[in-house]
């Protein structure tokens, strides 16, 4: 097994490498989703309600609407998304001291 520094590490591409070195297959046994697609899911989600948020606010701040409401709910969805991926990412800091702590 090759131990590669996490300094290296540049992309979630590679990250997804190592995963498939060391587990053999990045897939779930039951044919789910690997962490990689779920943690660029949840990137790409937190992009697309920021873009949403921000132009609901446009809409808003330039009169083409006077709903309140399709900005607070894009407000929350934005937050919402930005949460789960700082979960995601701590957990995935925390597996990996996890794993660092492990000795040989």
């Amino acid at each position: 097994m090759n131990i590669i520094p996490i300094n290296t590490v540049n992309s979630l591409d590679e990250i997804g490498k190592i995963g498939q070195s060391v587990l053999g297959n990045a897939k779930t046994d039951e044919g789910g989703l690997s962490f990689q697609s779920i943690f660029k899911d949840a990137i790409s989600d937190v992009k697309e309600t920021n873009e949403t948020l921000e132009y609901e606010a446009n809409r808003l701040a330039t009169g083409e609407t006077d709903n309140l409401h399709d900005i607070t709910i894009a407000s929350t969805k934005a937050s919402l998304s930005v949460e789960l991926f700082v979960q995601l990412r701590n957990k995935a800091l925390e597996a990996y001291n996890e794993i660092m702590r492990i000795g040989i």
